[in-house]
């Protein structure tokens, strides 16, 4: 089993290039940046985490500038976005930065997406949330396009331009995973359908994996591998790698260096006898 780290990189937060080699040094396999271009002030769109939504919301650094600093600062740890919020995103941008921060880590990104909750957010970048995972399948395809093909082209109902040369093209091939948050009734059929892992958030996971692996079977793919957010006890732990979860994930606070630390010291005690040497 995998474990990873995760934070929203804000500018009070620990540093990322001082995080990123903690987390490599406790055995930890990837880390993880959570995306938010902004907070509307009319807080429309309640928070699914519940009534108040804390600050670091809307503190939240760049994800790929701050993913590269941490890939910077180490040598072997994946760098992940958890989640990239792509349906407020240029494909055609996005592809670049995704691709130069895969070739800057040599090969350790980890392309995190999902269809996001905030409706007046993403409705400042033009997106309509009824219309959000049309929009995030295609550009996600229109990347995953760009980033395999030369000449790359796509043709969509959302997302549509003709052939074009982009460099530079991943490290990784034949490119680097897409994992697909979200936990909703659909998400299986969207995972896979275009994703190379499913990230749920919330509700019922370990109870779906099966019918996730049916559907991978069915589609005539391989078992889709599952990343999880889960309590951070050993029971969990023991309880998810029973369900063939892949990667376990936890946050440390964005509150200051000396939480993220305290936080991080705890989780390293915790997955300790499952890391090998």
């Amino acid at each position: 089993m995998k474990f990873g780290i995760a934070i929203f990189p804000t500018e009070y937060a620990i540093s990322m290039t001082e995080l990123a080699p903690a987390v490599e040094q406790l055995g930890f396999e990837s880390l993880w940046v959570a995306e938010h271009t902004h907070i509307p002030t009319s807080r429309q769109s309640p928070w699914p985490g519940g009534a108040e939504l804390p600050k670091h919301y809307w503190h939240t650094m760049d994800p790929f500038l701050a993913l590269t600093a941490a890939a910077l600062a180490s040598k072997t740890i994946r760098v992940a976005t958890g989640i990239c919020l792509l349906i407020e995103r240029d494909p055609i941008h996005t592809a670049k930065e995704a691709a130069s921060l895969d070739v800057i880590s040599g090969g350790r990104f980890i392309f995190g997406i999902g269809g996001g909750w905030n409706r007046e957010e993403m409705a400042d970048h033009g997106t309509d949330f009824t219309k959000r995972w049309q929009l995030l399948r295609e550009r996600t395809e229109a990347i995953k396009a760009i980033w395999t093909s030369d000449p790359a082209e796509y043709h969509g109902e959302m997302v549509d331009f003709g052939p074009m040369w982009s460099y530079p093209k991943p490290v990784q091939k034949p490119h680097p995973p897409v994992i697909l948050g979200g936990s909703g009734p659909r998400i299986l059929e969207r995972v896979v359908r275009y994703a190379d892992g499913w990230m749920p958030n919330r509700g019922a996971v370990i109870e779906r994996i099966p019918e996730l692996q049916r559907m991978a079977d069915a589609a005539g793919r391989q078992p889709i591998p599952v990343t999880y957010y889960p309590k951070a006890n050993a029971e969990e732990i023991e309880r998810c790698a029973r369900a063939g979860i892949e990667r376990l994930i936890w946050y440390v606070p964005a509150d200051g260096r000396d939480a993220a630390l305290k936080k991080l010291d705890e989780l390293g005690t915790l997955i300790r006898p499952y890391v090998k040497d």
